[in-house]
């Protein structure tokens, strides 16, 4: 663990409670895509299957039960509990068309040939394109609430500080994972037009619009 990690793991909290709260007070999940949170769900799933038979520390348990439950909690409200607010005729992107080419790349290229290996490789594959129907919608309406566009932020901030938490330990400790790099600056890649529109925009009071 060091301060790079923490703030990173903050800031992925931070994206889920500003989600969570944003269905919630407003009982409304317009704008939110339904299929990037099913496949955020399928991440946590995926990796954290280890939960109770591999303990590391109690905040990195409470993490990973925090993640699952509200990543549950988050497809349970936006499917059932405020499903009639569901934007699906805007959330139409082919979520198959990132699990199936993610699955067949975790069975080619992972660190250990093992089911729980495959499945913690998928995940992290699986979890560099899971934005992508949400920038999807966001592309299509060509707008984004405001308190969206900080979840999107705060969600982008976490992987960002996640590959200067990588380079601090590749340099204090010689810890290097190929997978997890190369999925994370993926995944980062895909936030950097939003970061410029969320600092040129969002941050001066404007709506975040893109290009449809």
């Amino acid at each position: 663990m060091n301060v790079f990690r923490l703030i990173g793991d903050l800031s992925h909290l931070l994206a889920i409670i500003i989600l969570l709260l944003k269905i919630w007070k407003t009982r409304s999940c317009a704008g939110v895509s339904g299929k990037s949170q099913i496949l955020f769900s399928l991440v946590f799933i995926t990796r954290y299957l280890d939960l109770f038979t591999n303990f590391i520390s109690v905040y990195n348990s409470v993490m990973k039960i925090i993640y699952l439950l509200t990543s549950l909690g988050t497809v349970y409200l936006m499917y059932f509990k405020f499903k009639a607010t569901y934007d699906s005729n805007h959330d139409t992107f082919r979520i198959e068309f990132l699990v199936v080419p993610v699955g067949g790349l975790s069975f080619l290229v992972n660190h250990d040939f093992t089911p729980l290996e495959i499945l913690w490789t998928f995940s992290i594959y699986l979890e560099s394109v899971a934005i992508l129907p949400q920038l999807f919608m966001i592309s299509k309406t060509g707008e984004a609430e405001t308190i969206t566009s900080h979840y999107l932020f705060a969600l982008g901030s976490y992987r960002a500080l996640y590959i200067i938490n990588w380079v601090y330990r590749y340099y204090t400790e010689g810890f290097f994972d190929l997978i997890a790099i190369v999925a994370g600056c993926v995944q980062t890649i895909l936030y950097c037009d939003f970061f410029y529109l969320y600092i040129t925009k969002v941050l001066k009071g404007k709506q975040l619009k893109l290009p449809a």
